[in-house]
Order: C-alpha cells, then structure tokens, then sequence
C-alpha cells in the first residue's frame, strides 16, 4: 500500500506501481500542443452517475489503478487533471482527498455533485457553491463542552471553511450560482422534521462527503472547491434523486469546466 501511495505518478500498464492503461499513443500534452500545465488538480466525484458527467467531457486521457481507485488522468482548460471516483460517504471522501494529495501531488482539490434542498425555495438544478461546510454528526459535546455539534477544536465555530477567494471567483463566473453553508454526514436525508433542524445551522443543503473534502484539503494546505446541483427538493426524496441525479450532476460539472478557464 505505501508504494501504491508515494510511488511515481501515471505509470503505464506493466510498469510501476498501479494497474495502468494508456489511451492513446502519445501523452496528452504532445498531442494537445498546449504550453506547460498551470496547475495540478484533483478532481474529487462520489459516485458512478456523476463520474459519468466527466467521463462524457472527450478528453483524452489516461487512467490507472492505486490502492482500489481508478485515476484518471487528463488535460481540461490547460490544467493537468486527475480525477477519481471515491464512493460515497465521508471515509471514502477522505481516502481519496488524501490519495489526490499524496499521490499525485494536487495543489487544488475540485469536488462536484449534487446534494439535496434543506429550504423550500430551492429547485432542482439550482447551482451552488460551498463558502463552509458543517459535518454534523460529529459531536465530542460529552467531553469538550467549550464546543458545538460539529466543531472542531481548530476552528472558532462548527463550519469547516473552503477557499474565500475560488467562492468569490465562481460566484462571478457563473450567472445565478449562490454562495451556500452545506450540511455533510453519512446519511441521506428524507426526514422533513430533520432538513427543519439541519437548516437551523444555517444551510441551505445537505451531501455526504464535502465535510471530508474540506477537513482534509484545509488540514494538507491545499485549496477547496465544490460546485453542487440540488438533486432533490426540499420535499424530495431518494427516487428524486435517482430520476434527477445525472442531470444535476452534468449541469455542476459545466459548471466547473467554466471555472477551470478562469483559474
């Protein structure tokens, strides 16, 4: 596992660390003529539908196997681009943060998706981009009573912050995208009487994995960025989900291919 983690970046199939594949005569960079990237980004995706968003985009690309993760490797807007799916929930999100960083040296991790509407006036494919995020059902309240629900003892309240300046820079680049507080646990969530609570935390919706996402890229010093589409409406439900999420999900990665020419 430690060679799959800190070995060298992109390895083809038959050498190296990783299982990999090479689509493609020659690297993307030679075929695309394009100067040297300008940043390394990773591409943080939860789950299949979503990955599909990505996937659909037409870039070449190449794509390899580390530690029960395919990695796909690609140039979009003149950035080196690696991208992976993770799974849901916060411990998979984690895992994949960590493998974007350490493996593959990422200076920016970019997380899309869809999430769910915690106020009634939201719609489906309303977009959104995360100023914080508030992971909670994590609570230590039994012992540490100088904090909330959710905080941790690093920051002054319950809300994991990710970078001021890529909110401000998407909220100018994108018509109509709001700056939004997220709610992020591992649970999806139906329950009205429990979006009512959520929402008095003061966000606006609710996901699964940006808690993770941003504990991590703020604990490594690297940049967070996450663009989310409401899959389901406030009085939604799983099956909203399932009939709305790839939609959403494209929708929040044209999003992202916007940004990425601003960056």
């Amino acid at each position: 596992m430690t060679a799959l983690l800190f070995g060298k970046e992109g390895t083809s199939a038959g050498k190296g660390s990783g299982t990999g594949r090479h689509m493609g005569s020659r690297s993307i960079r030679e075929k695309t003529g394009k100067r040297e990237r300008k940043m390394k980004i990773g591409l943080l995706i939860a789950i299949e539908r979503e990955l599909e968003a990505f996937l659909a985009s037409g870039e070449e690309r190449t794509e390899e196997t580390v530690a029960g993760k395919t990695v796909y490797h690609t140039r979009m807007e003149g950035h080196d681009v690696y991208a992976l799916q993770s799974g849901c929930g916060e411990i998979d999100a984690a895992s994949g943060t960590t493998l974007l960083i350490v493996r593959y040296g990422c200076e920016m991790v970019v997380n899309f998706g869809v999430a769910g509407a915690l106020e009634e006036d939201l719609r489906v494919e309303d977009l959104f981009v995360a100023e914080k995020v508030w992971h909670y059902d994590f609570d230590v309240t039994a012992f540490a009573d100088t904090v909330k629900v959710g905080q941790y003892a690093e920051y002054p309240d319950e809300f994991i912050p990710l970078d001021a300046g890529l909110a401000d820079l998407v909220a100018e680049r994108i018509p109509g995208i709001r700056k939004i507080a997220v709610a992020s646990a591992d649970k999806f969530v139906e329950d009205r009487a429990e979006k009512l609570r959520l929402r008095e935390s003061g966000c606006g919706i609710c996901e699964m994995e940006l808690a993770a996402i941003a504990r991590v890229c703020e604990r490594s010093h690297v940049k967070c960025l996450s663009i989310k589409c409401i899959s389901d409406a406030f009085d939604g439900t799983g099956a909203d989900f399932e009939k709305n999420v790839k939609r959403s999900a494209e929708r929040a990665f044209g999003a992202i291919r916007e940004v990425l020419k601003a960056l």
